[in-house]
């Protein structure tokens, strides 16, 4: 299945999307939230067929309600290490946005107050599907309720010259847009092995594959899982590969204006464009 949200910032539905439709459940359930994961709305979900419900179309907005966290991998592709300078990790870095950086995969990227360094990161996320806690690799997977993609947005400044962790460059308003839908896991034959890209103004900046990854999708739920209870509905960013801006010399960052489109295979499609802070 894949798992979409529609409507007004706030006023979301949820909906099954399939056949380049989108049906409307919300008669069925409240939201994809954590309570809809915990009571095994997924295989509720599953019982239904899309057609019997209304089309629906508008602004997507995140494909998941907002989670309890939203949990990061940093560095977890050895280019992009080499790109930034930075050693190749021997454990996953782990750091958080801000849950009010959650934004629909095609909603303006606000350029924060002051900053002049705004990047781009094409990353695959993990959505959690029920409780994890001290997780083992080998169970990993029965606690993924499925995959979509995310534009890691990150005000470099802030991450790396403002001091203290990589958190008060990750989490800035609009800085986390996913979706456009959350494919359950049997929609993805091997997580390992998805395409993946990102354009500024049609110029292409990153393309990857998944099966760089550093740390893969079972260790890294299962690392996560020895520090921090994951809740259903919670999101992991499995990191970026190289390409970003931060890499160039000199370094290339968003302006107002600048168009970003990105992708991954069976996870769709987002485009953003960027906007300066209006307060």
């Amino acid at each position: 299945m894949k798992l979409a949200r529609i409507g007004k910032e706030g006023a979301e539905k949820p909906c099954i999307y399939q056949d380049r439709t989108y049906y409307d459940v919300s008669s069925r359930f409240t939201d994809f939230n954590e309570s809809f994961f915990q009571q095994n709305g997924l295989a509720e979900l599953a019982k239904l067929n899309p057609t019997d419900f209304p089309m629906i179309s508008g602004r997507l907005g995140s494909c998941v309600a907002r989670p309890s966290k939203i949990v990061c991998v940093g560095l977890n592709y050895a280019d992009h290490a080499k790109e930034t300078g930075a050693e190749i990790p021997k454990e996953p870095i782990l750091f958080f946005k801000s849950t009010t950086a959650l934004s629909g995969p095609n909603d303006d990227i606000i350029i924060p107050k002051n900053s002049t360094k705004t990047d781009w990161e094409v990353e695959l996320a993990i959505v959690i599907g029920k409780k994890a806690s001290y997780v083992s690799e080998a169970d990993a997977y029965d606690y993924v309720a499925g995959y979509c993609l995310h534009n890691d947005l990150s005000e470099r400044e802030y991450q790396l010259e403002r001091g203290g962790n990589w958190s008060k460059g990750k989490g800035c308003d609009s800085f986390a847009p996913l979706g456009p839908y959350l494919a359950t896991k049997e929609e993805i034959a091997d997580v390992h092995q998805l395409g993946m890209w990102l354009d500024v103004n049609g110029k292409r900046f990153q393309t990857s594959s998944t099966n760089q990854l550093i740390f893969n999708v079972p260790q890294v739920v299962s690392y996560i899982s020895q520090f921090m209870t994951l809740l259903p509905g919670d999101v992991i960013s499995t990191g970026t590969p190289h390409g970003v801006g931060l890499g160039f010399n000199p370094p290339i960052y968003l302006k107002p204006g600048d168009v970003v489109t990105l992708g991954m295979d069976g996870l769709g499609e987002q485009q953003q464009t960027a906007i300066a802070y209006q307060g």
